[in-house]
């Protein structure tokens, strides 16, 4: 596993720690590399691409190694017809300010 790879998957781990703490929200993680693009949705300490195929096993990673190019916040439950935003267009930073100040890492 390369060192990228390993930042990734804490990532994700972070990421899903901090709704499994925070259950009445929901992250979408948009992210982007030239023209491929996906967006990941984290809810109760489980991800789901909405644009890939999900494994069916909920440890292989779901979190693309792509530059992550926004965060929302969303109350759950979430209904993708009508979403009610949080916070939205965060940076990785801001998300990582977020996980800091609920003890997640």
């Amino acid at each position: 596993m390369t060192h990228q790879s390993t930042d990734f998957s804490r990532l994700a781990k972070h990421l899903e720690a901090y709704t499994r703490k925070y259950a009445h929200e929901v992250l979408l993680l948009h992210l982007g590399h030239g023209e491929i693009e996906d967006q990941i949705i984290i809810f109760k300490g489980f991800s789901s691409s909405l644009m890939q195929p999900t494994d069916y096993n909920p440890d292989n990673p779901v979190l693309a190694e792509m530059p992550i190019l926004r965060i929302d916040r969303l109350q759950s439950p979430y209904n993708p017809n009508q979403p009610i935003f949080l916070e939205q267009n965060l940076s990785l930073e801001k998300m990582q300010q977020y996980l800091s100040d609920a003890d997640i890492c």
